[in-house]
């Protein structure tokens, strides 16, 4: 009885402990964050071929050479990790990967400030329940299904709804989707509210398990600034990252600020993309499929879609995708 005791004691006083060294470490990270925002307000931004210093992957545009994973490599849901890794920035094969080179390799390639560099791995590791400063990782292991990992993903079928549940692989037929949806010569901000929103539609739809909270709502679109604030929109660079994860040759992070793109700047793009995604009770799901572009045969979808073009216009500027021809 006495040991028992003691061990809820103890669990009680470790996660107090945890809860408030959590805290602490998020309050230095935004007064940190606060400083390099300051800094880059007056500091003038790197120039092309400058942004990335010598020596270092990636100067003037010059990566290293892409190889596609092979079977054994481990690979995550994040196109950013699996591009560096097909690079050879981190370990060709994915794995026992340290936090703190994780952190070092993402401010170096895509100039994200130190801040976001740090926190990211550090929620990683928090979340996996391991180490930091000491601890590893391999890039499957960000595949944990609500904890990093959320359903509703632009690039990747819901756990639930893929085979295998492998997050490793980019999911072709929700790009092509993507790509269709996209107005202009460049993605932009409604863009990707406007797809956010119908993924969401379609998983909500078809996956039994759909789970989304606030937190996993403004993570995924974080996932969607990338392609704003680092990838400028451009339409022939994103579909070499997101098709391949490769970073294509020539190319540099649009973010060009001296101290790194901040957690408190790109927030401003976060939050544009998610007060865009309307509440999925005014939406009809059944235009979450962007006209069968998910894998759905000729006549489930024509099925499915019937008179999907009077409820179109639920969604300003909405396109169906063209099929086949269709």
């Amino acid at each position: 009885m006495v040991n028992i005791l003691l061990n809820v004691v103890s669990r009680i006083i470790l996660g107090v402990a945890d809860s408030l060294w959590h805290t602490l470490t998020l309050t230095y990270v935004m007064v940190w964050d606060s400083t390099f925002l300051l800094l880059n307000t007056f500091t003038f931004q790197k120039r092309r071929g400058s942004l990335i210093p010598p020596g270092r992957p990636g100067h003037g545009g010059q990566w290293p050479e892409w190889h596609p994973p092979v079977a054994s490599d481990s690979r995550s849901p994040c196109p950013a990790l699996n591009a560096m890794a097909n690079h050879g920035i981190l370990p060709r094969d994915g794995k026992n990967i340290p936090f703190r080179d994780m952190s070092r390799a993402i401010r170096e390639t895509y100039n994200f400030a130190p801040t976001f560099c740090f926190f990211v791995p550090l929620y990683m590791a928090r979340v996996l329940g391991r180490s930091y400063t000491h601890g590893t990782v391999n890039l499957a292991d960000v595949s944990l299904h609500n904890g990093i990992e959320h359903d509703a993903s632009l690039l990747r079928h819901d756990t639930f709804l893929s085979p295998g549940g492998d997050q490793g692989k980019p999911s072709r037929d929700l790009i092509d989707g993507f790509f269709d949806s996209v107005k202009g010569d460049k993605v932009t901000v409604d863009d990707m509210s406007q797809y956010s929103e119908l993924r969401r539609a379609d998983c909500r739809r078809d996956n039994s398990q759909f789970s989304m909270n606030t937190f996993q709502k403004l993570f995924s679109s974080s996932n969607c600034a990338t392609f704003i604030r680092t990838f400028g929109g451009s339409i022939p660079d994103l579909k070499s990252w997101l098709y391949d994860e490769r970073l294509p040759e020539g190319w540099e992070p649009a973010g060009r600020a001296a101290w790194g793109v901040t957690m408190g700047a790109f927030q401003t793009t976060v939050l544009r993309i998610e007060a865009g995604i309307r509440p999925w009770e005014s939406m009809d799901s059944a235009i979450g499929d962007l006209g069968g572009r998910y894998g759905l045969p000729t006549g489930e979808r024509d099925a499915k879609t019937e008179g999907i073009g009077e409820r179109a216009a639920l969604l300003p500027g909405w396109k169906k995708a063209q099929v086949n021809g269709d």
